[in-house]
């Protein structure tokens, strides 16, 4: 066993039992000249994240955990994305329409891959979810029970929005989850703050958080504290 001295109080985990999940690391939302950098956002705000990203997933294939990547992406139809969510956002570019790297989150479209820095190798998960969630319409909670999964790290973007949602949709479903707090971000860092706040407030009500270094100290067998 292992254990993050996290927050609000300690979070103890057996590596066996607990997957990193990382949401929507994907060139559209990350890379300039992308679809986040088309709707005015400053996406190195997200790309500064990726090299305690690579460190973490590294140390953490090193471990043997497992390993799922999230991508939000849709069918080519887009059958799989309903018109509240088609309809919302930049109105002059939507879900499906032709951006600068290709058709707005769908499959197989090149700003729709995981970003290099970060990309699957074999034998990890990689789960396309049509929603913000990582588990709505997904068989991700299925495939996690299968393995014996009871323990969730999560890292990616952005918090308050996919990486949220996720840990919720993991608390409901009975996953003690942790947030790597310098492993994710937000085009709106007061987002982040705010987020990161919520998830951890009134004795972990949606999950701990803890630093990337204090997960690889666990992992090497030292104990380090945020607080």
């Amino acid at each position: 066993m292992k254990s993050i001295d996290a927050n609000p109080f300690a979070f103890t985990f057996d590596v066996a039992k607990t997957a990193l999940v990382i949401i929507d690391m994907q060139r559209d939302f990350i890379e300039p000249g992308g679809f986040g950098e088309t709707l005015g956002n400053d996406v190195s705000l997200l790309a500064a994240i990726v090299p305690a990203c690579q460190r973490t997933l590294a140390a953490w294939r090193q471990a043997g955990g497992l390993v799922v990547h999230t991508r939000e992406a849709h069918d080519a139809d887009l059958s799989d994305c309903p018109p509240a969510k088609l309809n919302r956002g930049n109105p002059t570019l939507r879900i499906g329409d032709a951006g600068p790297m290709g058709r707005i989150l769908v499959k197989g479209e090149p700003g729709n891959q995981i970003i290099e820095a970060l990309a699957p190798v074999a034998g990890e998960v990689v789960i396309d979810k049509p929603g913000k969630g990582a588990f709505y319409a997904t068989g991700l909670h299925e495939m996690l029970r299968q393995r014996g999964i009871t323990h969730l790290l999560f890292m990616g973007v952005t918090t308050e929005v996919c990486v949220q949602t996720s840990m919720r949709e993991a608390n409901d479903r009975g996953y003690d989850s942790l947030l790597l707090e310098d492993c994710t971000e937000s085009y709106f860092p007061q987002f982040k703050a705010s987020a990161v706040e919520m998830m951890r407030a009134q004795g972990a009500i949606v999950g701990w958080t803890a630093t990337s270094e204090q997960l690889l100290a666990a992992l090497h067998g030292n104990s380090t504290s945020q607080r």
